[in-house]
């Protein structure tokens, strides 16, 4: 789809066939870095290896980590859920419900395009009463689900390249497109019906902000999990409970 020059500066006019093999390699790659994360987690509790992650705090009892990763570290945050199975936790683990978690300003979230059962593409767009790092901005991701041979279950969600994007859907003229770099859930079942969530976050917000003020923000925004269990427990299961 064409866009004219005052929306954006370039685009593609992709096909949806290719849209879906970027996607599905784009993704691949996103979830074999959270699963990454998450075993370097485990592992450096046992081996003491530097993987250059760094624990910077605890708050409620999540552990939040941190790794430089180019001029934006990359967050990470761990929890485990009691009496919370990963498939409850998933019922909520979705871009959509994870950016009302970010900002209560989120004007619009909503699928631009299935690409298959577990593929997804998804619009972003905050207001401008938004925190610093989404006023007034937006964000195209895809959003893949899947669920591994061990029963792991990994969501990953992470921006479109702009060009693509542009092509999707044209940007407007009032607001900034952010580029969500690479996140998503690790979700591993435990005994008692309980499970291990790990978040990953990498956010460039785009536009003028100060690198050191985006890092920290971005110690906040992996602290989701704490209000995504509360929307867990709040949700009834499926034999009504």
């Amino acid at each position: 789809m064409p866009t004219s020059p005052s929306t954006c500066s370039r685009s593609w006019s992709i096909s949806e066939d290719s849209l879906r093999r970027y996607v599905f390699h784009a993704s691949e790659n996103c979830i074999q870095e959270l699963l990454s994360a998450s075993d370097s987690n485990r592992a450096e509790s046992i081996t003491h290896v530097d993987d250059g992650w760094k624990v910077v705090g605890m708050e409620n009892g999540v552990e939040i980590s941190k790794r430089r990763s180019g001029s934006f570290h990359t967050f990470r945050s761990r929890w485990v859920l009691k009496s919370v199975s990963p498939q409850k936790f998933m019922t909520v683990a979705n871009a959509i419900d994870a950016a009302k978690e970010w900002d209560a300003d989120l004007v619009e979230a909503r699928y631009i395009k299935d690409l298959e059962e577990n593929l997804s593409i998804i619009r972003l767009r905050f207001g401008e009463r938004s925190k610093p790092l989404f006023r007034n901005r937006e964000f195209i991701v895809y959003e893949r689900r899947e669920t591994m041979d061990d029963g792991t279950l990994v969501v990953a969600v992470a921006s479109l390249p702009k060009e693509i994007a542009a092509g999707l859907q044209p940007k407007q003229n009032n607001s900034i497109r952010g580029l969500l770099l690479q996140s998503g859930w690790v979700v591993e079942k435990l005994e008692h019906d309980s499970c291990m969530v790990t978040y990953i976050a990498q956010l460039d917000p785009a536009g003028w902000l100060p690198k050191c003020f985006v890092n920290r923000f971005n110690t906040k925004l992996v602290m989701i999990i704490e209000n995504l269990k509360k929307q867990v427990l709040a949700c009834p299961t499926s034999d009504g409970t």
